[in-house]
């Protein structure tokens, strides 16, 4: 945690010549950034593989024809057409899976009064009236919904709003170009005879509505986690939207 202290601070250093009172918010925005730079060649890849799957949907339906009424050499099939083509049905998961430690390094970072034993410095930081250490029931009870505070999260509330119904398009696109790619082949969507395939099968469902569930989380975490789940829901819609197209 000190570590970890120490890196925001010091990134938080270099950008108060251009961010003032607010340059630890910018190096939480910074530090987003540079996390979501690692685990975009993941994000690549995931996206290269969802591709790929769409891809041997129509393979898999002639192995269906060919060996149906063989279950088990349904699945050995499937899964050597998978293993041949190095296609998973899991690694969409890999970029948000990696990103929740430093998700959690944040969250308690910015809940802990001492780190190391000695007074939490990073507390006192804020974005513009807002306290990064403070989440959206102080700032209610802080000045209300229109105090300095209040409107830090109403500007954060307009930007997940935005953010979130753009996700929400573009993964209904996505969601309804899989259908269609998987239209005939009489799984509905996800493949039974791939591990995994239905439990993905059910996140594609739930896909177009995680963009909202960033609201709830923005409301309940401490400031400065909220930022970092904001800018990383907008870059991932962005992403998307690039490697999707």
């Amino acid at each position: 945690m000190s570590v970890f202290a120490s890196l925001v601070e010091h990134i938080a250093d270099l950008l108060q010549p251009m961010f003032g009172p607010s340059a630890a918010a910018a190096a939480i925005i910074a530090f987003t950034a540079l996390v979501r730079l690692l685990v975009h060649p993941l994000s690549r890849a995931a996206a290269r593989g969802q591709k790929a799957r769409t891809a041997l949907q129509p393979r898999i339906a002639e192995l269906r024809r060919k060996h149906g009424k063989n279950p088990e050499k349904l699945q050995k099939a499937v899964m050597e057409l998978h293993a041949e083509e190095k296609v998973s049905p899991l690694s969409g998961c890999l970029p948000s899976l990696l990103q929740l430690p430093a998700f959690f390094l944040l969250y308690h970072l910015f809940s802990s009064g001492t780190i190391g034993g000695e007074p939490n410095e990073l507390l006192g930081h804020r974005l513009l009236d807002a306290p990064l250490g403070h989440r959206w029931a102080d700032a209610l009870g802080d000045g209300g919904m229109l105090g300095g505070a209040g409107l830090v999260y109403l500007g954060l509330f307009a930007v997940v709003a935005v953010v979130a119904y753009f996700g929400y398009r573009l993964s209904r696109r996505m969601t309804e170009a899989s259908a269609a790619a998987t239209a005939g082949t009489g799984t509905g969507g996800a493949d039974p005879q791939v591990p995994g395939a239905a439990a993905m099968g059910g996140v594609m469902k739930v896909m177009p509505f995680m963009s909202f569930f960033t609201l709830v989380t923005v409301a309940v975490v401490p400031l400065a986690a909220a930022l970092y789940v904001v800018t990383s829901t907008t870059w991932s819609v962005v992403e998307r939207s690039v490697l999707y197209r």
